[in-house]
């Protein structure tokens, strides 16, 4: 029987994914309704490993990630003790044996589930991205940070090919109390050092009684000091926009407070925590904005780790190809300053129904569910073709695939030093870019610690149970 378990998850994918399937696809944040203008584009290299790469990518785009990869890992643990507990219950003679080869699992199975935590959210994997059908639509970001800020863990060229990965044509970089460094980058581009496509617009994110994007920073410009009212004008003066982000927080003033102090718009919707905020605080900054005529803009608020992409501003600019960078920037901020609001879409990537997060203990098994709806014909071939091969070494008693114990420390050795390796290069990113982003030595420490302990508990524990098993045999 066991030979053809394959058989019945196999039967369970192709029934959601034909049955019940879900139409992955773009949906306007402020109509609520798809863009048919936007398609989907799965990477080849995701279709081929789609177990591998599908479901973390899937929890990583969940609605409230934080909480939810946890979860789902807590479960696998939960699960792993409810069947330890039934295999000690059927040892009867070797039962301390084995409840102390379960106990001793338990730390490199929570350090197996913290790399995956790290590994969904710290390492780019080939997500889906957008196909742009349209005719004059302008993918622009409008949020987003670098090495050189403080909570930055990507460096200038990596959100560069970042964004060009994910069909963006232009992308502010907004560093927290800092433009310089993103001056030098952009006129590194116009002096064409590297590719123009992308192209990178220069912006801040300052941090007043609101976070605030100011955009379109293209000359000499200092915030330290300086009131919100202060830092709106000299914005203003300069040409650029004013964005006020994640006002959703509720940490800064009131909306009609930023109205009066001329922002040019708000963030409708920012994507750096959750996908969604709440429904009706949204419903009612978007009947503000409308009324007092204010644009409404997708926040990204990319940091180099954390979510795939799942945001887009779709601006409308007629001849954007044949137009110089300083005409395109001018473009953006025109709008983004006058608008009218039907010049930019919001876009959210939609493979899944929307859900609050008042009750999040279960939700993992319904992602799962929701996961396998969204998969087309090739990602199901390949999901078949793997669970075969799985089967298969399963199977092979001799493999090392067939002990449980074996698979939990090769399993725990790869994860000690995956966040080892990532430590050390964290520490070196650290050491080039003294002064700007602090998460480098705040992760490197983190990982570090963690990455030697499972390392030499793991080895530590090998040692005992091979050395042992030698001995028995001999």
């Amino acid at each position: 029987m066991k030979r053809f378990a394959v058989v019945f998850p196999i039967l369970f994918i192709v029934l959601l994914a034909t049955l019940f399937h879900f139409e992955i696809h773009f949906e306007n944040a402020l109509t609520e309704l798809p863009e048919i203008d936007f398609g989907i584009k799965i990477s080849v290299w995701r279709t081929i490993f789609e177990p591998f790469f599908g479901p973390l990518l899937f929890f990583n785009r969940t609605l409230y990630a934080i909480e939810e990869i946890p979860l789902a890992l807590l479960w696998a643990l939960i699960f792993y003790m409810v069947f330890a507990s039934i295999e000690i219950f059927r040892a009867k003679g070797k039962r301390t044996k084995v409840v102390l080869g379960k106990i001793s699992n338990l730390p490199m199975l929570v350090g197996i589930g913290f790399a995956i935590f790290v590994f969904i959210l710290f390492i780019p994997l080939p997500n889906n991205t957008i196909i742009n059908h349209s005719k004059d639509a302008v993918l622009v970001t409008t949020h987003a940070h670098t090495e050189f800020s403080h909570d930055g863990l990507i460096s200038q060229e990596g959100m560069l090919k970042w964004h060009r990965k994910n069909g963006f044509d232009a992308f502010f970089i907004t560093d927290h109390a800092n433009h310089k460094k993103s001056l030098q980058f952009a006129q590194r581009q116009r002096n064409k050092e590297f590719g123009i496509d992308p192209l990178v617009l220069v912006g801040q994110e300052y941090s007043g009684s609101n976070h605030m994007s100011l955009l379109g920073l293209n000359g000499k410009f200092e915030t330290k000091g300086m009131s919100d009212e202060a830092v709106v004008d000299a914005v203003h003066r300069y040409g650029g926009a004013v964005i006020i982000n994640h006002w959703f927080d509720g940490k800064g003033e009131t909306k009609e407070f930023y109205n009066e102090l001329g922002a040019d718009g708000f963030e409708i919707e920012n994507v750096g925590t959750e996908l969604y905020y709440d429904r009706e605080l949204f419903a009612e900054l978007k009947k503000f904005c409308g009324k007092n005529g204010l644009m409404m803009i997708g926040g990204l608020d990319f940091h180099g780790y954390g979510r795939a992409c799942a945001l887009y501003n779709a601006f409308e600019i007629p001849d954007w190809k044949i137009m110089e960078p300083r005409a395109k920037e001018r473009a953006i901020l025109e709008i983004l300053k006058k608008g009218p609001q039907r010049k930019i879409r919001v876009l959210m990537y939609k493979d899944r129904p929307y859900y609050n997060n008042s009750n999040l203990i279960f939700r993992p098994f319904l992602t799962v569910i929701d996961y396998f709806k969204t998969l087309e014909l090739m990602q199901v071939l390949s999901w078949v073709f793997w669970l075969i091969i799985f089967q298969i070494l399963i199977n092979r008693k001799e493999s090392i695939f067939a002990s449980m114990n074996n698979k939990i420390l090769i399993l725990s050795g790869a994860s000690a030093v995956f966040l080892t390796v990532l430590a050390m290069v964290y520490f070196f990113k650290d050491c080039a870019i003294k002064g700007y982003s602090k998460v480098y030595a705040e992760y490197y420490l983190i990982l570090g610690a963690i990455g030697i302990f499972l390392m030499v508990y793991t080895v530590v524990l090998g040692y005992f149970r091979f050395n042992k098993r030698g001995k028995n045999r001999g």
